[in-house]
């Protein structure tokens, strides 16, 4: 699944609808109208994320995370509302929020009982254009994904007007960061296809159980009780960060300072290898010792040193928290950090490099488990992450096999920061690269400089099984954007959404 901002989405002309939950909206009191207090704490990035949006309200509008895809049919309006609350029921993140008094910084929390939700349905009039759509559905996830408020989260539909003789509607949805990760995103286009499905024919939707995300907050906070665990993983960052004078490490290309005004980032996804060459690679990784995430750590410390000189590959590295089984289909954030160093040297192969990785990965998995909040805390740390690489292997998601049929990605939210990002998706189509850097010609030409040499290293695993460091790399694949297969947004737009939007009827049905 491609992972992407919505403006690389192709959204249709069409008819918008809107659908946003609500909990008692006419009640007098909160216990009235359905919520009720619930004492069990958030995860700590959970609360993290709540204290720095409450210090800088406009980050909500660049933290949500989304998805789109199509449902096949015409929109049954009663059946995909039924489908929607049956979800939100089996999601207990759906309906509770987290709020944090901005007097006193304390904490606290109401969660909605299941069958308490209801939906606004807002139809709108006929979009003609499908940059309209785009507008309006860009304004609408800014401003209803807040963590500050519930929902943070929304969904839309389209009906597009020219289905070219295949009738569908594509459900958009997007969600605050703090109740839904990447993998999550994964999992919703077969919930609710399912789900949909169900109040149509009568079929059972056949989901896994799922257990909450909130018990886990109060699990973590359980686990981060050890003094000892805490204490190791503060050593760990705190020797990590010394390299670069307390500073994450930097993109190993330079992409120039940072500039005096916001700049939107830009972006680009890239299948970087189909689903043969990736199964070639893997059995490559497999003769050296270690995994795909190795190999891929390997081949990204190769280009490192090839477009920089470096002599160690430097990087931090999302990891799951998912570790028990019932957490496998849950939505939340389920992300720790850890930190990555591989020396990386003229003369090196692929295989060691590899086992350098392995080592490096498999030594600091226990250091994620640790909240880099918790860490940052007992170790003084107050910086942000500058050069991030995330990797899911998603070929045995629900349904993965489907996604190229109904057109279904993985969305992000608009960026302004001065950073990069690298996430890496394994699917059943092959293997893709999604990036995200600031929107500067030297930042654009460092990413896309990158990407093309660690293209061509991976492709000499392919082709021959190994690679050695500093050898001639110019047989590899270039980051060829003008295929379709890429998506190149290096020109990202900033659209102004105040005006212009398709307006229509409210209802709460």
């Amino acid at each position: 699944m491609e992972f992407t901002e919505l403006v690389d989405y192709p959204v249709s002309a069409g008819t918008i609808t809107e659908w946003i939950p609500s909990v008692g909206p006419h009640a007098s009191t909160p216990e009235n109208a359905g919520w009720h207090r619930d004492d069990r704490p958030t995860s700590f990035v959970h609360e993290a994320h709540l204290r720095r949006t409450l210090a800088h309200p406009s980050a909500g509008k660049e933290s949500w995370l989304g998805t789109a895809f199509d449902i096949a049919g015409p929109l049954n309006v009663d059946a995909f509302r039924a489908a929607v609350l049956a979800w939100i029921d089996r999601h207990e993140p759906m309906r509770t929020n987290a709020t944090v008094d901005p007097h006193t910084g304390e904490l606290s929390r109401v969660t909605a009982p299941v069958g308490a939700t209801d939906i606004w349905v807002i139809r709108q009039d006929e979009c003609t254009r499908g940059d309209e759509v785009y507008e309006h559905l860009q304004h609408l996830f800014d401003e209803y994904t807040s963590p500050l408020a519930w929902p943070s989260y929304a969904f839309a539909t389209v009906e597009p007007s020219d289905t070219d003789g295949a009738e569908r509607f594509t459900v958009f949805f997007a969600a605050d960061h703090s109740i839904i990760d990447g993998l999550s995103i994964v999992l919703i286009a077969h919930e609710l296809t399912r789900l949909y499905t169900e109040q149509l024919t009568g079929a059972p939707a056949g989901l896994f159980p799922t257990a909450s995300y909130l018990d886990f907050g109060v699990a973590e906070r359980e686990r981060c009780a050890d003094p000892d665990a805490v204490a190791a993983a503060a050593a760990e960052w705190s020797d990590f960060l010394t390299e670069e004078d307390g500073l994450f490490p930097a993109f190993p290309v330079a992409i120039g300072d940072e500039p005096p005004q916001r700049v939107v980032q830009s972006g680009l996804s890239a299948w970087i290898m189909d689903a043969d060459e990736a199964e070639a690679f893997t059995l490559a990784c497999r003769r050296a010792g270690p995994g795909f995430l190795a190999g891929l750590t390997a081949s990204m410390a190769a280009a490192a040193h090839s477009t920089s000189g470096a002599e160690r590959f430097r990087t931090v590295t999302p990891m799951h928290t998912r570790h028990d089984p019932s957490w496998a289909a849950s939505l939340g954030w389920f992300v720790g950090l850890g930190p990555v160093d591989v020396e990386v040297a003229a003369g090196d192969s692929f295989a060691d490099l590899v086992l350098r990785a392995g080592t490096e990965l498999t030594r600091t998995r226990a250091v994620s488990r640790v909240p880099m909040d918790v860490v940052g805390r007992a170790a003084g740390i107050d910086t942000e992450p500058r050069f991030v690489v995330s990797f899911m292997d998603v070929r045995f998601a629900p349904d993965a096999e489907t996604w190229p049929d109904v057109r279904a990605r993985a969305l992000r939210s608009r960026k302004y920061d001065h950073d990069v990002y690298l996430w890496f998706h394994r699917t059943p189509q092959g293997v893709n690269v999604a990036a995200r850097f600031p929107g500067t010609e030297q930042a654009t030409a460092a990413v896309h400089s990158y990407l093309a040499a660690l293209r061509a290293e991976l492709a000499r695993v392919v082709r021959d099984g190994t690679f050695t460091v500093g050898e001639d790399t110019s047989q590899g694949r270039d980051v060829d954007t003008s295929q379709g297969r890429d998506v190149d947004t290096s020109q990202g737009r900033d659209v102004d959404t105040s005006q212009g939007h398709c307006v229509g009827e409210m209802s709460h049905t």
